[in-house]
């Protein structure tokens, strides 16, 4: 494979595994919390992370192409930091159910993306709005939904206590 396949596969591969990993959850567990009027159906995650993991790697393998890892160590590692956290929020959320934890994470994961964006757009130019800016405005959106449940769902113990 070569290492744009790479790329990009890195991103799709963690999305999908947090998905097979978590996807009973969906009928059960998510179905059963409240969720805001302004959530998505659920057949649109599959498709919009597609397109942005997809995205990114294409972003991530334009910077690598500068210089490879040697010259690109901190672009390089600021992404792999918030694509990190972004692996992590799946299971937090919706494994876990630790919804204080997954919104900690998520606006940690923002902040790691703006961090991306500005390291990459010096190396690569305004391409990286395109290729980054839709999985800011996405992550934006999910941030507060994921906010808005963790809020408005009380923990296990408490919701049986009422």
């Amino acid at each position: 494979m070569s290492m744009q396949g790479y790329a990009v596969a890195i991103p799709l591969a963690g999305g999908i595994g947090g998905s097979l990993a978590t996807a009973n959850e969906i009928p059960t567990w998510y179905r059963s919390i409240r969720k805001p009027s302004w959530t998505p159906p659920n057949w649109l995650f599959g498709p919009v992370w597609t397109v942005l993991y997809a995205m990114m790697g294409i972003a991530s393998y334009l910077v690598y192409k500068q210089g490879g890892w040697n010259k690109q160590s901190t672009p390089l590692t600021v992404y792999g930091i918030q694509l990190l956290l972004n692996f992590l929020w799946t299971p937090l959320f919706f494994k876990a159910h630790k919804l204080g934890l997954a919104s900690l994470d998520i606006i940690g994961m923002w902040i790691g993306i703006v961090a991306t964006i500005s390291h990459f757009r010096p190396v690569i130019g305004d391409i990286t709005y395109p290729l980054l800016g839709p999985y800011l405005v996405w992550v934006t959106y999910a941030t507060a939904l994921t906010i808005w449940i963790w809020r408005h769902n009380p923990p296990q113990a408490k919701r049986k206590a009422t």
